[in-house]
Parts: C-alpha cells; sequence; structure tokens
C-alpha cells in the first residue's frame, strides 16, 4: 500500500515536527508533501528526505513570516492532488493540509491531528497569540467564515481522524461533527533508573518563548516564591520575560537561551521539577521530564489533563495565575514523588506505543 506523508508547513522544529520525525522512521520510503520547506532552518539530516513542496516557497518572507499567508495556505491545499500512485495518505495536520487529495479516487487519507485549525476556529485567540497587524488582523478575519466552511467540509472527505489528546478530540466533534480516535503523540524515553535521579534544587521550564506559553506567570510566581527557576529555550518573548524577570524576579529567574540535547538531558535530570504554565493541545514537554522521574506542576488544561496525574506524576492548577501556580509548587513540596512510578506513567506515552497504536489504525483499513 504505497503511502504519502502530508505535513502543513517545514520552516520551523517544534511538536509537530517531532512527529514527523517518528512517521518519517516508521514510513522510510514514504515522500513528504509540504506547502513550503526552508531548508535552513530543518535539521540537515532531512535534506536526504524526499521532500516536496509547492510555488508557496518563491513568496516573499514566507518561510519567516507564514501567518499574512494563511489564507493562500488553504487555497493550495484545496487544489493539490497528490499523484495516483499513493493510495494511502497521512496527514500530520496543525492547519489546512487537511484539504490534501489523491489523484487517485480509491485512496484513504487518514488524519493525524494536532488540533482543528486555530486559525479558523478560534481566530481571535489565534490573532492575539501571533500579534498579527490591525491591518492584516481586519482583512484575515474577513475571510474567516469561508475557511471554517471549507475546513468543515474537507474534514468529511476524510477516511479516519485520530486526535492527539482528549481536548483536541473534542474540538473535532465539536468544528468538524465526527468522531476521532485518541492516540497521544510519541515520546522518546531516556534510558534511566531510579538511581540517576538527582534534585539541584532549581525548577525549569524548556519551551519556546512565546506569549501562549505563559511563561510569564511562573517568571512572577518565582519571584514571589523566591526560589530559582531556569528557562531553557529562545522566542520572541524573551526580551519581554526578561524584563518582567529584572523587575519582579531579580536574581531568581535565570535564562538559559536555545540548549543542546546534553545539556537538556542534565537539566532534566538534576531539575526539582518541571513548570509547564501554558495550555497546550498535548505537550511534549512534560512528558520528557517526567521520563526522567520528574514531577510537573502544570495547569489544568489542554493535554497536560491527559498527562499529569495530581499528586502522582505533577501537580495541576486551575487559574492561569501567578498566586495559583505558586500554591502549586508549595503543594507539591508536601507531595513524596516516587521517581519511578512518575516513569512508568511516562512510558505509555513512548514512541513505541504511538507506533504500536498508530499501526492498529492504519491496519483496520485493509
Amino acid at each position: 500500500m504505497p503511502l504519502a506523508l502530508v505535513h502543513d508547513w517545514l520552516n520551523q522544529l517544534g511538536g509537530a515536527e517531532d512527529v514527523l520525525r517518528v512517521l518519517k522512521q516508521l514510513f522510510s520510503q514514504a515522500p513528504i508533501f509540504t506547502s513550503i520547506y526552508d531548508r535552513a532552518r530543518m535539521p540537515a539530516s532531512w535534506q536526504a528526505w524526499e521532500i516536496h513542496s509547492t510555488w508557496l516557497d518563491r513568496l516573499p518572507g514566507i518561510h519567516r513570516y507564514h501567518q499574512p499567508y494563511m489564507p493562500l495556505f488553504a487555497w493550495v491545499w484545496a487544489h493539490y492532488r497528490l499523484p495516483a500512485e499513493y493510495d494511502l495518505i497521512l496527514s500530520n495536520k496543525s492547519a489546512f493540509c487537511i484539504g490534501v487529495r489523491s489523484a487517485n479516487p480509491q485512496a484513504r487519507h487518514v488524519c493525524y491531528c494536532l488540533t482543528p485549525t486555530r486559525f479558523t476556529y478560534t481566530f481571535e485567540h489565534y490573532a492575539q497569540r501571533e500579534r498579527l497587524p490591525p491591518g492584516s488582523r481586519a482583512i484575515l478575519a474577513a475571510l474567516n467564515a469561508y475557511l471554517r466552511r471549507w475546513e468543515t467540509q474537507a474534514a468529511q472527505r476524510v477516511t479516519r481522524l485520530i486526535a492527539i489528546s482528549r481536548a483536541v478530540q473534542a474540538r473535532i466533534a465539536r468544528f468538524y461533527r465526527r468522531d476521532a480516535a485518541v492516540i497521544h503523540p510519541p515520546v522518546d524515553m531516556p534510558p534511566w533508573s531510579p538511581e540517576e535521579n538527582a534534585d539541584e534544587g532549581f525548577y525549569l521550564i524548556a519551551s519556546r518563548l512565546l506569549p501562549y506559553k505563559r511563561i510569564d506567570l511562573a517568571v512572577l510566581a518565582f519571584g514571589q516564591l523566591r526560589r530559582p527557576l531556569f528557562i531553557a529555550g529562545e522566542g520572541r518573548d524573551r526580551a519581554r520575560l526578561e524584563r518582567l524577570a529584572a523587575q519582579h524576579a531579580s536574581g531568581w529567574v535565570r535564562f538559559l537561551g536555545r540548549v543542546d540535547e546534553a545539556e537538556l538531558h542534565r537539566l532534566l535530570r538534576t531539575c526539582r521539577a518541571f513548570v509547564f504554565p501554558g495550555e497546550e493541545d498535548f505537550g511534549i514537554a512534560p512528558v520528557r521530564a517526567m521520563a526522567y522521574g520528574k514531577p510537573v506542576v502544570a495547569y489544568a488544561a489542554g493535554g497536560a489533563l491527559d498527562t499529569v496525574v495530581d499528586g502522582i506524576s505533577g501537580v495541576l492548577f486551575a487559574e492561569q495565575t501567578p498566586a495559583a501556580l505558586a500554591e502549586a509548587v508549595q503543594r507539591a513540596d508536601r507531595v513524596r514523588f516516587a521517581p519511578a512510578e512518575i516513569r512508568r506513567h511516562a512510558e505509555q506515552f513512548s514512541t513505541a506505543r504511538f507506533a504500536e497504536a498508530l499501526m492498529c489504525e492504519l491496519a483496520a483499513l485493509r
């Protein structure tokens, strides 16, 4: 059964690209079809892959600033036809590639849905999160009614929908009016034993520094608590967060910038707990921390409700406020977490279990 992988765009690295990497490992001969491909910003090893992009690649500035071009992405995927030789399409969808079709009318399409497109279904939240300029915001908002209708119709053509979490499963039911299975994204499990567990007293965030991640809550909370917080990652919100830390958490919050895998391994192995103050569709980073036997202090929404068990693998807080986060950190101090139990919990989100569940879904189509 010739299979093609489809991915919305390749101009940044994040959780969607982590999933694509695993899909490519599972289906090594499958080509990847995408809208844009910025080779300079993708791992060098990916240049050995067969990746097909579209004419959107030639538009000015699109690799770094793709948001203003959003309606064009929808138009491209609405008209894109894969070669007829591929009778199974596996899309890794965060935006409009759910609309892809094959020149083969008998081809089946399995959509691994990271989320119904935020740009269309929750536009105001998306525009605020991405800080779209007022002019672009007004024009793009006017197109949303059409885009919502188109995406909802495209979702009806998909053979099988798979959600990454229960939160996304609920959105699929609400926006697409379709049922979906849940298969959590793959998380690499590092070699680990309880004897390796260490606690050097600091708390850790590893994330892109973007406004919707709500890292500002952690900066303020740890300033109030007067406890050390290390923040690994880069992003456009870094300057604002550094100013906030200088004003309210001087000496307690340390920005590490982008760290390599070896340093991230050391940080995860030696932190006291991982902090996850934003709402994500799933959230691979906290599961990685749990794979090291570390508890997670997380906002009780989105994918964290699937991954963090209060009192077992971490502590949840119900309001996105510095006070609620600070109280959760203090509550975590009173819990005697078992690192080996946290690791066992994390293993249910392993790459091996993802592969097994996905292969079962695909086998059911045969």
